[in-house]
């Protein structure tokens, strides 16, 4: 079974804002996040998969969440070359 790390990114009062997470199956863990369902700090917005890893064992993906987590460059380089490439992208609130 393969395991990815994930970062998903929203709009909340004029600024973005990041969220890093881990899953095995990407697709229903963002479903998740958009349908209010997943962690409580995701709720209420509505959020873009920007990058995300993939792993084989379930605790690398656990470290490298972690690692990713407390990277705020990584995740700010990340995030503003997404916004470079998407610069019409349109965030609602659910």
């Amino acid at each position: 079974m393969s395991f990815y790390i994930y970062l998903i990114i929203t709009r909340r009062l004029n600024r973005y804002i990041t969220y890093v997470g881990y899953t095995n199956n990407i697709v229903k863990r963002v479903n998740l996040h958009n349908s209010s369902k997943g962690a409580k700090f995701t709720k209420g917005s509505k959020w873009i998969l920007i990058f995300k890893k993939k792993f084989n064992t379930k605790n690398i993906a656990m470290k490298e969440e972690y690692k990713l987590k407390k990277n705020y460059k990584l995740r700010n380089y990340l995030k503003n070359k997404y916004l470079k490439k998407n610069e019409n992208i349109y965030f609602t609130t659910l």
